[in-house]
């Protein structure tokens, strides 16, 4: 892992980050062939991309009801109650979010919001190497929670040509019916435009390789996205009084990811030494060690800092996706947290169990997008419609300072509108 030192070495290196999802021509190139492609070619395009990319010929993409719910059967009873299990937490975490608009009347005047959900949503769900089930999880009971009623989830058939049995498991509790065989941007391009058998969305939410992302961004404004993620991000801010053995086991998960980041910011140089001792010997067993060595020499940071409020200018600085507290104290590092997609505070919060049933949803702003976004929460899954009645009386109060700014801005149709009014006063 490369060392830092000191907030201003970490500014320097960090002054690029915002550039972490800018994407190469040719994959650019590429995804937007294949979307436009399926936009004006449909299921057939679909179909030949499958097998392209997956090296599966689907003759149908649609997963039937009876296939979800053998998938839920075979998948093994303590997995399936584990599902059960997340689904719950995640969905008494999303009930406490307040979900309902306001009125206020004074004066004559009704304002308001109602809240209303979105029609449709699609979601997709990564598969290949690692099918993630949990991701489903994630998405789907918030959306649910949210009042959508139309999910629809797509998600890259497996070698065997079917959906894994653990994805069906997770669908088939939550009562989702429309499973499609469907990865990459080609899943993107059907769910934004349909096609003969995809049905088109209002918005889609998920994350997804390169060539996702790249799609997500292009259909943006045909429909909505959530985010556009990136590689996966842990931040530590650890101190002379955190276990090492924790800070290792957080960064390996974290490296685990391909492409991943993990950072370990610090005041202790011992915990370095430690950290840095510790580090190969814990790798040795893992079936994922290429990915964590990978990870952690090419993307691995530790940034020794003078003190803890030096390590949470830095934490601010990189926006993680997690920030995860291992220190001493860490309540009294935590109103300082300006940017951050999640915070896991003390010893016993590792990031990893909220990957799975913590409880709020593991979809997290990467990239420095912490600095302006949220993560997956019921307002994604929702639109908030501003409610105004006015009264004549307000309408004379209002209409005349209104019509003066309209005209000061060149629009004499908005004057005369609001003008029209108080005549209709005037003369009442």
């Amino acid at each position: 892992m490369k060392i830092l030192h000191g907030f201003s070495a970490a500014e320097e290196l960090f002054n690029d980050r915002r550039g972490d999802l800018v994407f190469d021509g040719p994959s650019v190139e590429a995804v937007t062939k294949i979307v436009e492609q399926v936009r004006h070619e449909g299921d057939k395009k679909i179909r030949e991309f499958t097998m392209s990319f997956d090296g599966v010929d689907v003759e149908r993409s649609l997963v039937s009801v009876g296939q979800i719910a053998r998938g839920a059967e075979r998948t093994d009873p303590q997995l399936k109650t584990a599902i059960a299990e997340a689904a719950g937490r995640i969905e008494k975490y999303y009930r406490q979010q307040p979900t309902q608009g306001f009125w206020s009347r004074c004066n004559g005047t009704l304002l308001g919001q109602v809240i209303r959900p979105l029609t449709s949503v699609g979601i997709y769900v990564p598969g290949g190497s690692a099918p993630l089930f949990s991701s489903l999880l994630m998405l789907a009971v918030p959306a649910q929670v949210a009042g959508v009623r139309d999910l629809v989830v797509t998600t890259p058939p497996g070698a065997n040509g079917e959906v894994p049995d653990p994805i069906l498991c997770a669908a088939h509790y939550l009562g989702i019916e429309r499973i499609f065989m469907i990865g990459g941007a080609q899943a993107i391009a059907a769910l934004a435009y349909g096609t003969e058998s995809v049905p088109r969305v209002d918005k889609i939410v998920g994350p997804g390789n390169k060539y996702v992302v790249i799609a997500k961004r292009l259909v943006f404004g045909d429909v909505g996205i959530e985010s556009l993620p990136g590689p996966t991000e842990t931040l530590i801010i650890a101190d002379e009084h955190t276990d090492p053995k924790h800070v290792i086991s957080d960064l390996i998960a974290q490296a685990e990811h391909i492409g991943a980041q993990p950072v370990l910011v610090t005041n202790s140089e011992r915990l370095i030494e430690d950290v840095q001792a510790g580090l190969s010997l814990a790798i040795e067993d893992l079936s994922t060690a290429t990915n964590v060595i990978t990870s952690l020499e090419e993307r691995g940071i530790i940034i020794f800092v003078s003190d803890l409020a030096e390590g949470i200018e830095v934490a601010n600085l990189y926006s993680p996706e997690h920030l995860c507290l291992l220190t001493k104290e860490p309540w009294d590092l935590v109103d300082r947290v300006q940017n951050a997609g999640g915070v896991f505070v003390g010893a016993y919060s590792p990031e990893a169990i909220g990957d799975y049933n913590a409880g709020p949803s593991h979809v997290m702003p990467t990239a420095a997008t912490a600095r302006f976004t949220s993560f997956v929460n019921l307002r994604d899954f929702q639109k908030v419609v501003p409610v105004v009645e006015l009264s004549p009386e307000m309408v004379e109060q209002l209409g005349p300072p209104a019509a003066l700014m309209a005209r000061a801005e060149g629009l004499d149709a908005h004057a005369k509108a609001i003008e029209s009014r108080l005549a209709e006063n005037s003369t009442g």
